[in-house]
């Protein structure tokens, strides 16, 4: 009986880390994504001529 109850909180905690690697993946894409708009929108502000 014991080992049933090692095994449910076994899963039980791969669960949330997983969800937790899956949330920390998903900010550093989000980031990475800021990031990219951020540089375009620079670069596009130099290269356009002031006016």
């Amino acid at each position: 009986m014991a080992g049933i109850w090692r095994d449910f909180a076994v899963a039980a905690l791969t669960a949330f880390r997983r969800r937790d690697a899956q949330a920390i993946a998903d900010e550093r894409r989000r980031a990475v994504e800021r990031l990219a708009e951020e540089t375009i929108r620079d670069e596009r502000r130099s290269a356009d001529p002031p006016e």
